[in-house]
C-alpha cells in the first residue's frame, strides 16, 4: 500500500496565497486617494462596459482588481447585502465597515477551504464622510484580511512600487485635479523604472463628492470633464516654478 501524499498546513496554505497574489499582480493596477471634497479612484480600464470601480450605495463605492467574474459576483453580493440593510433598517445603518466585514468573511472562507481554489482578486471598500476625518477607506486582500488605510492606497500590478510614490507625495487638502495628476503619475510609472503615457479613454475615474447636495455622493468623472482635469493637470504641472516648494518638496523625496 502506497503512503498517501502529504502537505503541511502551513504549505498548502502558502501555495494558495501564492497562487491568488500572482493572479491580482496580472491585473492593471487601481489606486484610491482622498483629496479635499472626497475620495478619488482611478483605474487602467480601457473598457466602457466592464468596470473596476462601482457604486454600492449612498456614500459607498467598491473597487477591485483581478479576475473580473470573480470580483462583480462580490459587487453583487454587497449590493444586494446594502440594499436590503437600508430597506429592514434605515439607511445610515449601511457602512463601509460593514461591507469590509462581509467581504472579508467571504474572501476568508474561500481562502481557507480546500474544496475551491482562492478568489483572484484584491478589493477596496471606500466611505465619504463629512469630512476628510470622517472618511474610511478599506482594502481586503484575497485572504479575508481588513487593512484599514489613510490617504491614498494601489492594488494590483506594481501595487508595491506605486503605493511608495503615492506615499512620499500624497498629501491632505489637495484638489480633484491634483489628485488625478498623482493617481496618473503613479500608474504610469513601470517597475524598470520608465515611464508610459495614459490617456483619458485608457481611465476609469470615479468620486465620492461629499459637497454633492443630493444623498448619493458617487460620479463618475467621463468624457469632456476627465479630459479636461488632466489637461489643467499637464498645463499645471509644465507652468509650476522650478524653484517652488512643492519643487523642492519632490526633489529631496526622490534623493
Amino acid at each position: 500500500m502506497s503512503t498517501p501524499f502529504y502537505v503541511s498546513p502551513q504549505q498548502a496554505m502558502a501555495d494558495r496565497a501564492e497562487y491568488a497574489r500572482k493572479g491580482i499582480a496580472r491585473g492593471r493596477s487601481l489606486v484610491v486617494l482622498q483629496y479635499a471634497d472626497g475620495i478619488v479612484f482611478v483605474a487602467e480600464n480601457p473598457s466602457r462596459a466592464l468596470h473596476k470601480v462601482s457604486e454600492i450605495y449612498d456614500r459607498i463605492a467598491f473597487a477591485a482588481t483581478g479576475k473580473y467574474n470573480e470580483y462583480e459576483s462580490l459587487r453583487i453580493g454587497g449590493t444586494r447585502y446594502a440594499d436590503l440593510r437600508g430597506y429592514t433598517y434605515d439607511r445610515e445603518d449601511v457602512t463601509a465597515r460593514g461591507l469590509a466585514n462581509l467581504y472579508a468573511q467571504t474572501l476568508g472562507n474561500i481562502f481557507s477551504s480546500a474544496a475551491e481554489k482562492p478568489y483572484e482578486v484584491e478589493l477596496l471598500v471606500a466611505e465619504v464622510g463629512e469630512s476628510p476625518a470622517d472618511d474610511e477607506i478599506y482594502r481586503l486582500p484575497h485572504d479575508g484580511s481588513i487593512i484599514d488605510e489613510h490617504g491614498s492606497v494601489a492594488v494590483g500590478g506594481n501595487a508595491d512600487q506605486i503605493s511608495s510614490y503615492l506615499s512620499q507625495r500624497h498629501r491632505e487638502g489637495m484638489s480633484l485635479g491634483e489628485a488625478l495628476r498623482l493617481a496618473v503619475e503613479s500608474l504610469t510609472r513601470e517597475s524598470n523604472g520608465t515611464e508610459r503615457a495614459l490617456t483619458a479613454d485608457q481611465l476609469e475615474v470615479a468620486v465620492l463628492d461629499r459637497t454633492r447636495p443630493q444623498q448619493r455622493k458617487f460620479k463618475r468623472v467621463l468624457g469632456a470633464q476627465l479630459a479636461r482635469l488632466l489637461e489643467e493637470s499637464a498645463a499645471a504641472t509644465e507652468d509650476a516654478p522650478a524653484g517652488d516648494d512643492e519643487g523642492k518638496g519632490e526633489e529631496s523625496t526622490e534623493d
